[in-house]
């Protein structure tokens, strides 16, 4: 049975506390336990470096998340602003029809000069549909059309400004038709909650150069905006209204007239 080592009175006493640990670390026992300890001692300083390593990774992960949810939810909050709670003007109609008849690219006319003083808007005619083109009118929109429509015409080139519905309220666009073809539509002012990204060029460019076939539906299909059904569908029914009525103004059988 091994012992501890004792001083010379052969008993533990307050000289037994001076001994070095290198020479208690020599007992077997001592040994042991102090092997014990230094591994306990490594096994805890391990299990730290691998705690930080945790943490610093869950931080990273915790701090991509946040950034992740930002990133994805600051353009909806964003947008959410943006969705109209009222009237929402988008161009005031005056200048929508100026600029449908004058742009920098093409050369002044009398009537449309290069000088903002002197740059003047067609006098508003009116269409007052009946009869067959009437019924055509109702076939597209889905009820009964107005009595009369208010355009501007020049050129072979008329300006429409219509209201439909989209789901509760009246959506206002104004639409260009260039010698049979739409040249330009833009939403004027919007009233719904929902559906108002048809501003937006990336749709409104779709209707660009389109005609109205003969079974009076547009020459290529225009893709719908999810969330947005019903002001497309509002849209694409104006769209047909407006080619449906340029072919019957005077502005259309002058283009007619002098192609012959």
């Amino acid at each position: 049975m091994c012992s501890l080592p004792r001083h010379a009175e052969g008993s533990f006493g307050p000289k037994s506390a001076t001994l070095e640990w290198p020479i208690l670390l020599g007992h077997p026992v001592l040994a042991s336990w102090a092997n014990t300890q230094r591994s306990r001692q490594a096994l805890a300083a391990n299990l730290a470096v691998q705690f930080r390593q945790k943490s610093g990774t869950m931080a990273v992960m915790r701090m991509r998340m946040i950034i992740g949810f930002i990133i994805t939810c600051l353009p909806i909050a964003l947008y959410a602003g943006e969705a109209p709670g009222g009237d929402q003007v988008y161009l005031d109609l005056e200048e929508f029809i100026e600029s449908s008849f004058y742009t920098p690219d093409t050369p002044d006319t009398p009537s449309y000069s290069s000088d903002t003083s002197e740059r003047a808007i067609p006098q508003p005619a009116t269409l007052w549909p009946k009869g067959e083109i009437r019924t055509q009118l109702k076939n597209i929109l889905g009820h009964a059309p107005s009595l009369r429509f208010r355009y501007w015409g020049a050129h072979g080139k008329t300006v429409w400004v219509m209201d439909e519905i989209g789901k509760d309220r009246p959506i206002t666009a104004g639409i260009v038709i260039d010698q049979g073809a739409i040249a330009n539509i833009e939403v004027l002012v919007f009233r719904e909650s929902r559906g108002w990204e048809i501003k937006h060029d990336f749709f409104t460019r779709q209707f660009d150069n389109l005609r109205l076939s003969k079974r009076h539906r547009l020459s290529a299909s225009v893709d719908n905006i999810t969330g947005a059904t019903l002001s497309v569908n509002a849209m694409t029914r104006m769209a047909r209204a407006a080619l449906l009525m340029h072919e019957n103004t005077d502005q259309a059988t002058s283009i007619v007239a002098a192609a012959r």
